[in-house]
């Protein structure tokens, strides 16, 4: 019996021996573990780094995809939908076409063949200087009108109907009025520009003296402040952002009216040449001329932009 149980304890002893040696080999580990290099980042991470977007995760591309592939889809549909067009109708020409127009065209914008047979830049520039001498006269009277109107409630009651009637009026029926007038095309393009225009400066900066916080001109009453304080330093710079917005609005409205204008008296400009070329049958040129009112209006109307936001501020409430 004692020989049975010697050999059923000497197993048991030789399975314990490498028990008790792991704590020891546990320290080794531990140890060893201590010296090892830091570990690496997570998978994830390490994929966003490279713009790869994992299931949860986020990109720092993102951001800048939703920003920029939305309009470049929709560019994209545009010109789907011209192609389409232009593979039904044999008069529309396709946008290969009219990108190779376009080139040609944009090789020599200033060249100069005679009075009638100009650049596509000579065309924009005298649009733009008729616009700006028209969009500026409308600016340095409607503006101050605006203002006094918004002040003085008599002087509102009296301008107002006059507004109202004359605002609905269409810009090309003033056109006649002008060649009336003043006898000559470019002169009557830069009268219907500046009564087209000065309606959205009038009317904004008006609403914006109206909705100047009434505390304010009690305050200026009590320190009784002259009627000049009160305009260069309570109302210009609450009423600045709506007069920018009046600005902003009326920009749009002297592009548009310039355009329709030229069509009808001639000489040098962007809309003389459109119906220049539509006399022509030149097709690629009036789509080219489509493009280039939209983006010259649209960074116009994105200049003002930016200005009117670096004039708006937000109220706090107390």
């Amino acid at each position: 019996m004692s020989a049975v149980f010697n050999n059923l304890a000497a197993p048991a002893v030789e399975a314990g021996a490498p028990a008790a040696a792991l704590p020891a080999a546990t320290s080794n580990a531990a140890s060893t573990g201590a010296m090892a290099a830091p570990a690496k980042p997570p998978r994830s991470a390490r994929l966003a780094a490279k713009g790869v977007v994992l299931a949860g995760g986020k990109s720092r591309l993102r951001p800048h995809v939703m920003k920029y592939l939305p309009p470049l889809l929709g560019l994209a549909l545009l010109v789907l939908v011209w192609q389409i067009l232009a593979s039904g109708n044999n008069g529309i020409p396709t946008p290969l076409v009219t990108w190779q127009e376009a080139v040609r065209l944009f090789s020599d914008p200033f060249y100069r063949n005679g009075p009638n047979d100009q650049g596509i830049g000579w065309n924009v520039l005298a649009s733009l200087k008729r616009v700006g001498m028209g969009f500026g006269l409308a600016a340095v009277i409607g503006i101050p009108l605006g203002f006094l109107i918004g002040r003085f409630k008599f002087l509102g009651g009296m301008f107002n109907p006059i507004i109202s009637l004359l605002k609905p009026v269409s810009p090309l029926a003033w056109l006649p009025i002008g060649l009336l007038v003043f006898k000559s095309a470019d002169p009557a393009a830069i009268w219907s520009i500046f009564i087209c225009s000065i309606w959205p400066m009038i009317i904004n900066t008006a609403v914006g003296v109206q909705r100047v916080p009434q505390d304010y001109m009690n305050v200026a009453r009590v320190l009784n402040l002259s009627e000049w304080k009160i305009v260069t330093k309570i109302l210009l710079p609450s009423v600045l952002p709506y007069m920018l917005t009046g600005v902003r609005l009326a920009i749009g409205t002297a592009w548009l009216v310039i355009v329709a204008a030229e069509m009808l008296t001639g000489g040098v400009g962007i809309g003389f040449w459109v119906w220049d070329e539509w006399n022509n049958l030149n097709v690629p040129h009036i789509l080219i001329a489509i493009v280039i009112i939209g983006v010259v209006g649209l960074v116009l109307e994105q200049i003002l932009v930016a200005v009117a936001r670096s004039f708006t501020y937000e109220e706090v409430e107390g």
